[in-house]
């Protein structure tokens, strides 16, 4: 982008906005990515109702739940670069309202209704299909996160737009399963495509460019150089970037085990009823909502984004061999959902410093494909790690279960990067 002193044009459809609508512009980011997570993250909490209720096998549960992460695996990437080619406010409004109107498809045809069962296959398709739409609004709200913000506040405000994932995952842990348990899943697409809706409308009511006048576009706004100050290569051929993905991909595994079974795990282990199932993924939930905000105003002022991503997968490796541990013993109920909770936590709140320092290293012009690119990683672990559960515990137990997870948790510590004295990362 040229730094030159002549104004640089704004877009007809960007009005020139004051600084404090970069807030407006966050709020947005939350509520699009709560909306689909109050699906992605929700709908594994309704899985004991899932699967009487559509009469599946544990295994074919995994191919249900893992459907919707296949569906944005299979796009984030070409989403993230329709948005760093179109812009946030087209890609966000067409996921959104397409989001909407698959819920209401499934809605409409693949709910079960006077003694009829939709097949698997329909239930699946149907769940891929809101992941394929749901999938945009990833990597266009983290860009314009990227693009609102100066490099002071922007592991901040990166954390607070990813508290939108545990959010929308409470909230539908609080509210879905009792939905499913009493009146079956048409009141949960239909609340799901509610939200869809109601955030597709503030998208259009306040998603806008920054104003690209030259003093803005020399300032810290859609920086798009990494922190070494030289101009990085694009994402796809960025070396540093795909260790980066990589590593993000993989530290989502444990967490999805948790999100994906902690239900079942609770349910058939602990034999636990909908009240304790459902405070523990609340808990589990808010707690990641505040641990996200404080790394992230952390990391942004002792400049440690390195150190705190490595420590956090040591974190969540000691976090899940305690709750392998505690699950091996003949543990009360309190102490199980404390476990649970404590590892969803800890495998949670690394989120928003590690998406930061990933959009920084791409640079501000590349945010939403490099963005796009780790989307694809998380959500090939959601995609596979419902499905390869329910084969573990078949050939195990909930303990190795657990264990593994952590093993995979440890797996991304030599990946992410480590600080070096001048503040370059390698």
């Amino acid at each position: 982008m040229s730094t030159s002193c002549q104004a640089i044009p704004v877009p007809v459809t960007a009005p020139a906005l004051g600084d404090a609508h970069r807030w407006k512009v966050l709020a947005v980011g939350v509520a699009a990515n709560a909306s689909f997570s109050a699906a992605a993250n929700g709908m594994p909490t309704t899985a004991i109702w899932l699967r009487s209720g559509y009469h599946l096998s544990n295994t074919q549960l995994g191919v249900a739940l893992g459907a919707m992460g296949l569906g944005v695996a299979l796009t984030e990437l070409p989403w993230g670069m329709a948005t760093d080619r179109w812009g946030d406010r087209p890609v966000l409004l067409t996921g959104l309202l397409g989001t909407m109107l698959a819920l209401l498809a499934l809605l409409l045809w693949i709910t079960p209704a006077d003694g009829s069962v939709p097949p698997l296959w329909a239930l699946a398709a149907g769940l891929a299909l809101v992941g394929v739409l749901g999938g945009s609004v990833n990597g266009a709200s983290g860009r314009a996160v990227m693009r609102w913000f100066g490099a002071g506040e922007r592991g901040f405000a990166m954390s607070i737009r990813q508290t939108a994932v545990p959010l929308g995952g409470g909230l539908g842990a609080l509210i879905l399963p009792s939905l499913a348990s009493r009146y079956g899943f048409m009141p949960v697409f239909g609340a799901l495509a509610l939200v869809c809706g109601l955030s597709a409308f503030f998208t259009w009511r306040w998603m806008h460019e920054p104003d690209f006048s030259a003093e803005a576009a020399t300032g810290p706004h859609n920086a798009s150089k990494s922190l070494s100050g030289i101009k990085p290569p694009p994402p796809l051929r960025n070396r540093k970037v795909w260790r980066m993905v990589a590593a993000i991909g993989l530290l989502c595994v444990p967490q999805f085990a948790v999100l994906s079974y902690a239900t079942v795990f609770l349910h058939d282990h602990g034999r636990l009823g909908l009240a304790a199932i459902t405070a523990v993924m609340v808990a589990l939930q808010a707690g990641a909502m505040v641990m996200r905000i404080w790394s992230g105003r952390h990391t942004d002022r002792h400049a440690n984004r390195p150190a705190y991503l490595r420590g956090s997968a040591l974190v969540a490796l000691a976090s899940f061999i305690l709750l392998g541990c505690i699950a091996w013993t003949d543990a009360p109920g309190w102490l199980l959902m404390a476990a649970v909770v404590a590892a969803g936590i800890a495998v949670s709140a690394w989120h928003g410093v590690a998406y930061t320092e990933l959009a920084t290293e791409a640079g501000g012009a590349n945010a939403g494909t490099a963005l796009g690119m780790a989307n694809t990683a998380v959500y090939v672990g959601l995609f596979l790690t419902p499905m390869a559960i329910p084969h573990l515990l078949a050939a195990s137990s909930w303990p190795v279960v657990w264990w593994l997870a952590g093993l995979v948790a440890l797996l991304t510590w030599p990946l992410f990067p480590r600080a070096q004295g001048s503040g370059e990362m390698r």
